[in-house]
């Protein structure tokens, strides 16, 4: 027996010797009032010993069949006292049954329940002055080195979270006041703590308590809620953190996830709930089907998988270049689902042919989702070969697999920076959307998704200003004036899935981004949640465009050139595709480019040919100098 279990079984015996003794004293107690109030009746009879006994032996049993004495009374709730009330009345109730037939140790009903009541009052009292003498004496006596906090909600999230930091002897905070916009609490003591009102006096309060902290415990908590609270009380100088379910980078919250006390990311101010797939038609189709997954280790790749896994598919097949992203999400995936989830992890190149035959050869997958490219603008500027080998070819060497083998679905992962674009990298998303979008023929049903940029993605500015900010800056950005949408991985990932459900032959669907985002305000904002000030603490500099970059990406949600869907977030874009011998011929220029070109690095005649495959590719520059009339601009900028 270890030292944990001995304490443990020596505090269950203390608080079983202080039952005892409340019950022995309170029995005295009505033993000398009931033998005053009969005269001729002595106190110390056989009577009231076996009495005694009866009361005793009832009692305690009752307490053991309620488990009363296996609860941690330190941190006891109103459950564990309910549970000693039923113990003792019940234990009573049989106690009198029994000794009611017996004149001789029979106290009377009106006795008998007064003392039964007796008991249980003074053994829930004594319940009490022990978990409160244990959170005193465990928190420092008086808070010593404790640090104060504010919690905004004194719901039941917010007192949950003040029991915790009130009864945790490891807790570094404890509970100034609660701060709620109800008036039924205000005024009130929740968890023993004041409520006070929400309102402009606020803040000045705040500064004049003991408060070096703000904890926001609000049970569902939007994007917009997100902002105006944290704007609102980071007037009053402390730290502001959120008691919340954890945000995680690649995947929504688990359903077994407990609330925790974290710092507040860009993610909770600026973007709405992730949509989950929670439709019952998407869920039944991915279920007992074979999914492979392109780029199952990448961003949205990965999130693929981890949504599929939930569905129950006969096998998820992740195929990616790259081992270490590949082995990451198995090991992930292993770890939350163990052998229910049928899962094999190919390593290969959607560039060679050979190696994604024999995949689908062995694996014959139901549904492909082909997440698999080269995405960096810059890099791809300078490698545009590889953007066309991987990106393009890529695709068509997947999309012909997939009907080679026969397929049910082809889902494309496309970009916003497909539409009009500026790059190589664009350009090239352009092409596998023209691949996929020429197959109305086939007996695979092949579609595309086009959306924004992602949060927390490979590369995206997000993590790239975390990293600025904990180096002690500068932040730097292209340009103060450019803007990009943005959507979480899991929204993202979740409406790819549903499109996938919806795809019939050769859409283009289109996710509503929202509103787009001005990259300098996400800058300040990412300063400010580190509890710095912009521009004094750290710095944000400009170091001008890169190749192919341009100041906003197109509006995607044109209600006049889009069709609805059943979701409100996913439109279908509405253009006459290309033909296949249209699209083989556009890919025969690439070709013979890369063929003409293999030795050279950032070949100009590669980009060349890549502007005469897509007619809308125009040169950043010439984008760039009319970006102020955009409607994209404007809406950032106050205009239309």
């Amino acid at each position: 027996m270890d030292m944990i279990d001995l304490l443990k079984k020596r505090r269950k015996v203390f608080l079983f010797f202080i039952d005892m003794v409340i019950f022995l004293g309170v029995y005295f107690l009505f033993a000398l009032f009931h033998s005053l109030a009969i005269p001729g009746v002595p106190l110390l009879t056989v009577g009231y010993a076996l009495n005694a006994l009866v009361f005793f032996g009832c009692i305690f049993s009752a307490r053991l069949l309620f488990m009363v004495y296996f609860n941690v009374w330190r941190y006891a709730n109103s459950h564990a006292l309910l549970m000693v009330i039923l113990a003792d009345f019940t234990g009573g109730l049989l106690a009198i049954s029994i000794t009611t037939p017996f004149e001789a140790i029979n106290l009377g009903l009106q006795a008998s329940v007064g003392l039964i009541t007796g008991v249980d009052v003074l053994t829930i009292l004594s319940r009490l002055v022990y978990q409160q003498g244990y959170r005193y004496f465990h928190r420092g006596g008086p808070l010593r080195n404790k640090i104060g906090v504010a919690i905004v909600g004194a719901g039941t999230v917010g007192s949950l979270l003040a029991e915790e930091l009130t009864c945790n002897p490891h807790s570094h905070y404890y509970p100034v006041c609660f701060i709620d916009r109800s008036s039924d609490k205000v005024g009130s003591r929740v968890a023993g703590v004041k409520v006070y009102a929400e309102g402009e006096h606020t803040i000045s309060l705040l500064k004049s308590l003991p408060v070096a902290e703000i904890f926001i415990a609000v049970p569902t908590l939007t994007g917009e809620t997100a902002r105006e609270l944290h704007e609102f009380y980071s007037r009053t100088g402390c730290k502001v953190k959120l008691y919340d379910f954890p945000l995680k980078d690649d995947a929504a919250s688990d359903p077994g996830d407990r609330r925790v006390l974290r710092q507040m990311r860009i993610e909770d101010l600026l973007f709405r709930d992730s949509i989950k797939v929670n439709d019952e038609i998407t869920k039944a189709f991915y279920t007992g089907k074979t999914v492979l997954v392109t780029g199952g280790g990448g961003s949205i790749g990965s999130e693929l998988c981890r949504q599929i896994a939930k569905l129950s598919p006969a096998r998820l097949i992740i195929f990616d270049i790259y081992e270490n992203n590949a082995y990451d999400i198995q090991q992930e995936l292993i770890r939350r689902h163990g052998a229910k989830l049928n899962l094999s992890v190919e390593i290969g190149s959607v560039r060679e042919r050979a190696r994604l035959e024999a995949v689908f050869a062995h694996y014959r997958p139901e549904i492909v989702f082909h997440a698999a490219a080269h995405k960096h603008v810059p890099l791809m500027e300078h490698s545009n070969q590889e953007a066309i080998k991987n990106n393009c070819l890529g695709t068509y060497n997947t999309a012909d697999m997939a009907e080679k083998y026969g397929a049910k679905k082809f889902i494309l992962i496309s970009t916003d920076k497909a539409v009009n674009p500026t790059n190589v990298m664009g350009a090239s998303k352009r092409v596998c959307e023209m691949i996929v979008q020429c197959r109305t023929d086939s007996e695979t049903a092949f579609a595309a998704v086009r959306f924004g940029n992602v949060l927390g993605s490979n590369g995206s500015v997000i993590p790239l200003f975390r990293r600025q900010i904990e180096a002690g800056g500068p932040i730097t950005i292209t340009d103060k004036r450019i803007i990009r949408y943005f959507m979480t991985i899991p929204e993202a990932s979740g409406l790819v899935m549903q499109a996938g459900a919806m795809a019939k032959r050769g859409e283009l669907f289109v996710l509503d981004m929202g509103k787009p985002v001005r990259i300098l305000d996400l800058a300040e904002n990412m300063v400010r949640l580190s509890g710095l000030v912009p521009y004094r603490d750290i710095d944000i500099v400009e170091t001008g465009l890169r190749p192919g970059e341009k100041l906003y990406e197109e509006l995607l949600i044109k209600t006049e050139t889009l069709d609805k869907t059943e979701n409100n977030m996913i439109f279908i874009e509405k253009d006459t595709p290309y033909t296949r011998a249209e699209v083989e011929e556009k890919l025969e220029i690439l070709r013979a480019a890369i063929a003409d070109h293999h030795g050279e690095i950032a070949a100009e005649a590669v980009t060349e040919a890549m502007k005469q495959v897509v007619p809308t590719f125009h040169s950043p520059e010439t984008v760039n100098k009319t970006a102020a009339k955009a409607a994209e601009m404007q809406m950032v900028n106050g205009g239309q």
